[in-house]
């Protein structure tokens, strides 16, 4: 899989990781959990290693822990996950369970979860990176509604990383967000990349252009991940799946981009 590096320290990032919202929100046991080794089994085998949780997302960060107890994956795993509650002991508190849920000694990436109480968590996990308990820090948003607020924190913060949405059919990141971040040396994660999965039942309907499989796509997600990495700010996609078939299909996306993939997507998108 191709990687991309991480403009604060220059550590290369795979570019399709593994988002946990709904997916893995499942009883341990379970038939949906039984599946999920199989989903990491997709993802590292293609050389992606990014698994983005919170506590938001039910039990997923508990449930990722648990598949990677005495996993051979565990090594290569870049663990990410949020904070999400208001107040400096509460978050504390929080980013201490997420770390016992995930089994970890330190995270990889701790993220101020759509912004609620930035500052607070922000300031904290100035300390929490001195200290070696996170590696990176940086804050998320799901929404284009909240990208001033979002370009705001950006401009001013030391961030290592944003997490955003940006999809073929949103955006809204393009008209400052990404030039932002590379002007500033942050990481994209990009969240939605299928419009919540709207985008990907809409074309569903359709059938995939003739062009697809001249830049390397042969399916719409992969046509649809593949315009999304063709931006030079976009560092990592993590499309939220507990469906193995579906990493295996995302993960293609991630293995060579076409030079002339994002001319020819957006002309074909504009014709439609």
């Amino acid at each position: 899989m191709e990687t991309r590096p991480i403009p604060s320290t220059g550590e290369m990032l795979p570019a399709i990781g593994c988002g946990t919202y709904l997916g893995f929100d499942v009883s341990i046991g379970s038939a949906a959990y039984k599946r999920l080794p199989d989903v990491l089994a997709a993802l590292f085998d293609a050389g992606g290693t990014v698994l983005d949780s919170s506590p938001m997302y039910g039990r997923a960060e508990g449930v990722v822990g648990q598949l990677l107890k005495d996993s051979p994956h565990r090594p290569r795993a870049f663990l990410a996950t949020k904070v999400w509650t208001l107040g400096r002991a509460a978050g504390i508190a929080q980013m201490e369970r997420s770390l016992d849920l995930m089994g970890a000694d330190r995270i990889d990436l701790m993220q101020v979860h759509n912004l609620l109480d930035c500052r607070t968590h922000l300031d904290t996990l100035a300390g929490w990176k001195r200290d070696g308990r996170v590696r990176y820090v940086g804050v998320t948003h799901y929404t284009s509604s909240a990208f001033a607020e979002l370009a705001a924190v950006m401009e001013t913060a030391e961030l290592d990383f944003v997490q955003l949405n940006y999809s073929l059919d949103d955006r809204a990141a393009e008209s400052h967000l990404l030039k932002l971040a590379q002007d500033r040396g942050i990481a994209i994660l990009v969240n939605r990349p299928f419009g919540g999965g709207s985008l990907v039942r809409s074309l569903a309907r359709e059938t995939l252009p003739d062009f697809a499989r001249e830049i390397g796509c042969e399916s719409w997600s992969q046509l649809l991940l593949t315009f999304i990495l063709t931006h030079p700010a976009v560092t990592c996609i993590i499309p939220g799946t507990g469906n193995p078939a579906h990493m295996a299909d995302d993960v293609k996306a991630g293995i060579a981009i076409h030079p002339d993939a994002r001319e020819r997507i957006l002309k074909w998108w504009s014709s439609r």
